[in-house]
């Protein structure tokens, strides 16, 4: 009887087996669901479901790009309006933009534009320009005045006025 009895316990073995081995599956697939489904809801979307290429379009990458120059050769000289003296201003100065098309341009309509900074410095009052306040509205006048002449010529603008050197006496 001995030999009737242990053929019996094997089967037993191998269905308990398989029924751990199947809840274990189980338990598994519930827990990989239950992560998918909570990434899905909280937006985040699916690792590899083609979301992330969409996701990084949203989002704007911003890169440096650096300035480039271009100088004016020649000073800028012009007579200010003083009080009852004759007052003097020079100024060097370069432009500056991000877009090398823009100094292009600025190069192209290189007269005129000098032409416009000059009365633009010339129209300036000599105790402004003694404060550095006033140099920062005089440059500031000279790109508002440096990007109109540019927009009238359908040119892309520039982005600033430097002062190399300047004087005033």
């Amino acid at each position: 009887m001995a030999e009737n009895s242990a053929p019996e316990a094997e089967p037993a073995k191998k269905g308990k087996l398989k029924v751990i081995i199947l809840l274990t599956v189980v338990v598994l697939l519930a827990i990989a669901l239950s992560v998918a489904g909570t990434l899905w809801f909280l937006g985040g979307g699916l690792p590899g479901m083609g979301d992330d290429t969409e996701s990084q379009d949203d989002v704007a990458v911003e890169t440096f790009t650096p300035s480039v120059y271009l100088d004016i050769e020649k000073a800028l000289v012009t007579t200010l309006q003083g009080e009852g003296r004759q007052r003097y201003a020079q100024a060097y100065v370069a432009l500056g933009a991000t877009d090398p098309e823009a100094l292009t341009a600025a190069k192209l309509h290189m007269p005129l534009i000098r032409s416009q900074l000059v009365m633009v410095l010339g129209s300036s009052n000599f105790k402004e320009l003694q404060t550095p306040e006033g140099r920062q509205s005089l440059a500031e006048n000279m790109l508002t005045t440096v990007n109109q002449v540019l927009e009238q010529e359908g040119e892309p603008g520039i982005s600033q006025v430097l002062f190399r050197n300047f004087v005033v006496q």
